[in-house]
């Protein structure tokens, strides 16, 4: 029989990656069902449709020990649907994981039999010390470099673990998840947080001497940064990579408790986890008191994401997430990939001549920086500065901090607008500094000489070098190339001049 969702031609667009299988992840949390779908499992994973139902599977857990018939009942109705969306999709594989809420329910085999059927996938529900384990995966697949604490909240239960050289130990699960909390403390956050002190007691982590860093995983947790960001007027209203204060993320969730359910900035918060994020302010103010953290950092990845990233060999593992996502998207939208290729020889060959220093992390963001200056070739003149600077400062792109975002996108502002231009100005261009900034115009400068001359297309730019004489900063031209020397090239490297620090430029034929 011929179903509705049926297409016999291939659905997938011409701004998909080529060849590439979608991978989905259902996930039966304690407060909510979610299915993402991933273009394709790689490193650096981009959801291709992300939507979430909230069950509240775990309310009443921790008095009846089963899975209410209601919320059981919203929870398979959500799941049929998502059962649609993975076969409208096309999708490679589905993994179906299951948490706090439906394994330590005495019903769960009736609902994991009934979810298994829907879905035409096994169950795989995990236990308390799996989910500290991926839950950190999850960490190590978006910032690579953290180290420290882990803690992942959710609705029936906490995970902790710590991360050290991209390994996870010691995982371990508590009673502490937000619903749990809302219904043993009788929806009083001030007793919530004595509860939390309480049973933190018993974590065989040596949390107390841990400092450093805490890294924030969960859906309320994720609504108490985004309340932070708003509150603070934060430029930037992303949470990934967010890193604040422990003492100021103290602070709000001290305020958030006293305040109750009218806590300030409430109406900031989505309906679902409005009620929520005073019990995980709960969780989050006490494991900062107890740790003696230096700062909080928040990841939009978790459980789902290393779960996947778990799956992949040792050698996709240690790619780099950002410039695989870079690569992907200068495949999918610059005029040619390769010419990026060409902009970071010609980039690392000034550093080089120079004399200017670059670390390991400046040159990845150069090069980050080459793969991205093509994306707004196809927006009109006048806006191919701002929507490329949106694209890159808003995108989802991981393994990169906020100062870097803002780094990528003032570059990238340099490149289309000027040396002069506003385009990156303004609370979001302060968050890369002085430095970062100084240095992202020198990128966004460079790229202005480089595309008059080669027109984003490869072959040229390699041919062309610097050098400086006697202080003169000077453009070689090949002799064949020698009628690329014109007025239009010589103002683009009198400002680069200015930018670079140099008074005088010259063109020159190579000899």
């Amino acid at each position: 029989m011929n179903q509705f969702w049926g297409v016999d031609a291939d659905p997938t667009a011409q701004g998909r990656i080529k060849g590439a299988k979608p991978v989905a992840v259902l996930d039966i949390g304690s407060n909510s069902v979610r299915l993402v779908v991933y273009e394709r499992h790689a490193r650096s994973l981009t959801p291709l449709y992300n939507e979430k139902a909230a069950c509240a599977l775990g309310r009443g857990m921790a008095t009846s020990g089963k899975l209410a018939d209601d919320n059981m009942e919203r929870a398979l109705t959500a799941i049929k649907r998502f059962a649609l969306v993975v076969r409208l999709m096309r999708v490679g594989k589905v993994h179906v994981l299951a948490t706090s809420a439906v394994r330590e329910a005495t019903n769960r085999d009736a609902f994991v039999a009934e979810v298994e059927a829907i879905m035409d996938n096994p169950v795989n529900v995990l236990s308390g010390e799996q989910e500290a384990h991926f839950a950190a995966l999850g960490v190590v697949a978006g910032i690579p470099e953290f180290s420290g604490l882990i803690g992942d909240l959710g609705g029936g239960s906490l995970e902790l673990s710590t991360i050290a050289d991209r390994t996870d130990t010691n995982g371990e699960t508590h009673e502490l998840g937000v619903i749990r909390l809302q219904d043993d403390s009788d929806r009083s956050p001030s007793k919530a947080a004595d509860i939390v002190r309480d049973r933190l007691k018993r974590s065989k982590l040596d949390v107390e001497s841990v400092g450093g860093r805490f890294c924030a995983i969960g859906g309320t947790w994720r609504s108490l940064a985004k309340l932070h960001q708003v509150l603070r007027g934060y430029p930037l209203h992303m949470v990934q990579h967010y890193s604040v204060p422990a003492n100021d993320m103290k602070s709000l969730c001290a305020e958030i408790i006293e305040g109750g359910k009218s806590y300030t900035g409430s109406e900031n918060v989505s309906s679902s986890r409005r009620d929520l994020v005073p019990y995980g302010a709960a969780v989050l103010g006490e494991l900062l008191k107890r740790g003696k953290f230096d700062n909080v950092v928040f990841s939009a990845l978790g459980v789902r994401e290393g779960y996947l990233f778990g799956m992949l060999d040792k050698r996709e593992q240690a790619v780099d997430p950002l410039l695989q996502a870079s690569e992907e998207l200068s495949v999918l939208r610059s005029r040619s990939p390769a010419h990026a290729s060409d902009l970071m020889t010609f980039t690392s060959q000034f550093i080089g001549v120079s004399g200017i220093e670059e670390s390991e992390g400046e040159r990845r963001l150069r090069e980050v920086s080459c793969l991205l200056a093509d994306l707004g070739w196809r927006a009109h003149p006048d806006y191919r500065g701002p929507q490329s600077v949106d694209a890159i400062a808003y995108g989802s792109l991981i393994g990169i901090d906020h100062p870097g975002r803002a780094f990528l996108a003032q570059a990238i502002a340099v490149r289309y607008g000027g040396v002069k231009n506003k385009i990156g100005a303004g609370p979001l261009q302060e968050l890369a500094g002085d430095a970062g900034n100084a240095r992202a115009r020198l990128i966004g400068a460079l790229f202005r000489v480089a595309y008059p001359m080669s027109a984003a297309m490869p072959g040229i730019l390699p041919r062309i070098k610097f050098d400086v004489q006697a202080g003169v900063l000077v453009l070689l031209l090949p002799a064949d190339l020698v009628f690329l020397d014109g007025e239009h090239l010589r103002n683009r490297l009198d400002q680069f001049g200015g930018v670079s620090g140099y008074k005088q430029t010259s063109v020159q034929v190579a000899i």
